[in-house]
C-alpha cells in the first residue's frame, strides 16, 4: 500500500506542476494573454462556436504560443523518458542522452541534413541514425573495456564519442554557407522552439508518441533489465533483442527531439532524478511521471528563454545552469557511497 500511495502522490505532483507549466507558458509573453482568452479559445475549437476574442488573441494562442507550448513538452518529456530508460538499461545514474552521445550523434545527423537541404522528415532520419550509432559505439566501448570501474568507463567513452561527433558538426559548420547554412545551424545547435509551427508537430509528436510507447510496452522488462546480466536471463528475458528494442525506442525519441530544437542538453538526466525519488525505481510509474516532470521542466525553461531579456536565450545556455551544479551534486553523492 505505500507503494501504490507514494506513486500516487508522484503522479499527483506531476500533474499539479505541469498544469502550473502550461498556465505560465500560454500567459507569460509580450502580448498579454488572460486564462479566460485561451480556455474561450481552447472551447470554440472543440465546440466549434465563436470564441469571442479579438483575432489577434486567438492567432497569439493557436498559431504562436500553441504550437511552441506542445513543442516544449513534448521534448521535454521525450528526453526525460530517454534518460530514464538509459539510466535503468545501463544501472547507471551518470547517463543520459547527451552523456551517452545520442544527442551529439542526433545532432551530426540533422546537421548532415541541413548542410544538404534536405527535408524534415530526411533531417530526423538522419538524426535518428546518428544518435543510434553513437550509442552503439558508446556501449561497444563500455563493454570491449572490461575494466574495475565500468560506469566510469560509460561515461569516458560517452564523453570521446561526443567529443568526436562534435569534431564532425564542427567541420560541417566550416563547410557550411556563412551567410544562410551557418547561423541557422549555430542558433539551431544551441537549442531553441523559436521557429517551431503547428506543421512540425506533426512529425515530432508522432515519432516520440511511438518511441515512448515501445518503452511504456516494455516497462516491465525494463525493471527486469534493470538486474544484472545473468538474472535478467535467468527470469527469462532474452537481454541481446531487449537491450536493442529499448535503446532503438530511446534513440528514436531523442533524435526526434533534437531534431525539432537542437541540443538542449540535462533533461535527460535531471529529470529522471527527480521522478524517481517521487515514484521508486518501478518504469511503470517512473516513465509517465518522468514524462509529465520533463515537459513541465521545458516549459519553465523555454518561458524563460524568450521573456528574461530583450533577445530570446537559448535552451541548452538555460539547462546546463541548472544540470551543471546537479551533475556535481550528484557526483559528491556517488563518492559519499563509494567510500
Amino acid at each position: 500500500m505505500g507503494t501504490s500511495k507514494d506513486s500516487r502522490t508522484g503522479l499527483l505532483v506531476a500533474l499539479v506542476v505541469l498544469a502550473a507549466g502550461l498556465a505560465v507558458a500560454f500567459l507569460v509573453g509580450r502580448f498579454p494573454v488572460s486564462l479566460g482568452d485561451v480556455f474561450a479559445v481552447l472551447w470554440s475549437k472543440v465546440s466549434g462556436s465563436p470564441s469571442g476574442v479579438s483575432i489577434a488573441v486567438e492567432t497569439v494562442i493557436l498559431n504562436v504560443r500553441g504550437p511552441r507550448v506542445l513543442a516544449a513538452f513534448f521534448v521535454g518529456a521525450a528526453l526525460s523518458v530517454a534518460g530514464a530508460a538509459f539510466q535503468g538499461l545501463f544501472r547507471n545514474p551518470l547517463v543520459s542522452p547527451d552523456i551517452l552521445g545520442a544527442s551529439s550523434g542526433a545532432a551530426l545527423g540533422a546537421v548532415l541534413g541541413i548542410y544538404f537541404s534536405l527535408g524534415v522528415f530526411a533531417i530526423q532520419g538522419f538524426a535518428f541514425l546518428g544518435g543510434l550509432a553513437a550509442v552503439a559505439a558508446v556501449y561497444g566501448i563500455g563493454s570491449a573495456l572490461r575494466m574495475r570501474d565500468p560506469i566510469l568507463v560509460l561515461v569516458l567513452a560517452g564523453v570521446v564519442i561526443g567529443a568526436l561527433l562534435g569534431s564532425g558538426v564542427g567541420l560541417i559548420k566550416y563547410l557550411a554557407d556563412p551567410y544562410n547554412q551557418l547561423p541557422a545551424i549555430t542558433f539551431w545547435l544551441l537549442g531553441s522552439l523559436a521557429a517551431t509551427s503547428t506543421s512540425d508537430l506533426v512529425s515530432l509528436v508522432s515519432l516520440i508518441a511511438t518511441g515512448t510507447f515501445v518503452l511504456l510496452l516494455l516497462r516491465h522488462r525494463m525493471n527486469v533489465m534493470s538486474l544484472p546480466e545473468e538474472e535478467a536471463r535467468a527470469l527469462g528475458v532474452s537481454t541481446g533483442p531487449m537491450r536493442i528494442a529499448i535503446v532503438a525506442a530511446a534513440t528514436l525519441v531523442t533524435s526526434a527531439s533534437v531534431a525539432a530544437a537542437g541540443i538542449i542538453g540535462w533533461a535527460g538526466l535531471v529529470v529522471p532524478h527527480i521522478a524517481r525519488s517521487l515514484t521508486g525505481p518501478d518504469f511503470a510509474k517512473l516513465l509517465p511521471v518522468a514524462a509529465l516532470l520533463g515537459g513541465s521542466f521545458l516549459l519553465f525553461i523555454d518561458t524563460i528563454a524568450r521573456t528574461a531579456a530583450s533577445i530570446e536565450i537559448p535552451l541548452g545556455i538555460l539547462t546546463a545552469f541548472i544540470g551543471t551544479p546537479f551533475f556535481i551534486w550528484l557526483l559528491a553523492g556517488m563518492q559519499k557511497n563509494w567510500s
